[in-house]
């Protein structure tokens, strides 16, 4: 299978036009149209409608998309593998949640850093169902995350507890879900033991699945809402946030999931897991 094709198929479902996928890609738009048509051969099926309006996924390209990111993905992970500059030990891919970067996947990379720097590190930010998505098929070697797969190869164990606290930019808050309650969605779990702490209660007009976004918010127009310890300890210190007293905390438990084989080679890994497990229990302390 042509890798041009792929990468055409691609950016034309992204663009959902031949024309700016010619013109993203520095080919004329017959040549779009040849790699299509090869694709749409070799497949034995139509992947995209074709039209003046533009382009749109048949089915069968519906399907098809997801193996061709895949097959795309892995083939610029192996060509950066094994086209590692000259003097480096290797390469270790990562996945992480978006909330996993601060103090976890940020610490990770800081250790190889600088203890490890002949280590190519790669960090692949993503949802869980994306994270799930890389590890099944081997486009990273261990993964960050909440809630860990169950991936043939692949081990976990947990990391720690994420401690989640009411805070507020109003000092001395009072022990209720206000106005400016924001609902930071921290998944099931959370969404169990939130509505059993505060049951029958409106929560929030406002839902953020983010806690760097949830935290700019409360920096930018102030509030309430429930963040990772580690997110805030900081800005706690410094008097920008505080912690709501006469209310209960959460947990989210962290777990990380690992390719058992690729990872017992490594001498240096279980040192940058605590690294990374000490740093998270500096900031929840």
């Amino acid at each position: 299978m042509n890798l041009e094709a792929l990468r055409t198929f691609l950016q034309v479902v992204e663009t959902r036009s031949l024309v700016a996928a010619s013109r993203r890609l520095h080919v004329t738009q017959s040549t779009v149209t040849a790699r299509l048509n090869a694709l749409e051969k070799e497949i034995g099926q139509k992947l995209l409608h074709r039209g003046k309006a533009g382009a749109e996924l048949t089915s069968a390209g519906f399907k098809f998309e997801r193996y061709a990111q895949v097959m795309t993905q892995l083939w610029r992970q192996a060509r950066y593998e094994v086209s590692l500059p000259e003097g480096f030990e290797g390469a270790c891919n990562v996945g992480l949640e978006f909330d996993l970067w601060r103090s976890v996947g940020q610490r990770f990379l800081d250790h190889l850093r600088r203890h490890r720097p002949k280590v190519a590190l790669a960090l692949w930010p993503g949802e869980r169902r994306q994270v799930d998505r890389w590890l099944k098929t081997g486009l990273i070697d261990l993964a960050f995350c909440y809630l860990p797969p169950s991936a043939e190869g692949f081990a976990s164990r947990v990391l720690f507890d994420d401690e989640l606290i009411l805070v507020s930019s109003t000092r001395r808050a009072p022990a209720v879900l206000g106005a400016g309650y924001v609902y930071v969605d921290h998944g099931d779990e959370f969404r169990r033991q939130h509505a059993a702490a505060f049951p029958g209660e409106q929560t929030s007009a406002l839902t953020i699945a983010s806690s760097d976004w949830a935290v700019d918010h409360l920096m930018s127009n102030g509030g309430s809402g429930y963040l990772p310890r580690r997110h805030v300890s900081e800005l706690m210190r410094r008097g920008r946030l505080h912690a709501v007293k006469g209310v209960p905390s959460f947990k989210r438990r962290v777990y990380l999931v690992e390719a058992t084989q690729t990872v017992a080679r490594w001498a240096w890994y279980e040192a940058a897991i605590d690294a990374v497990t000490a740093a998270a229990y500096s900031k929840i302390g």
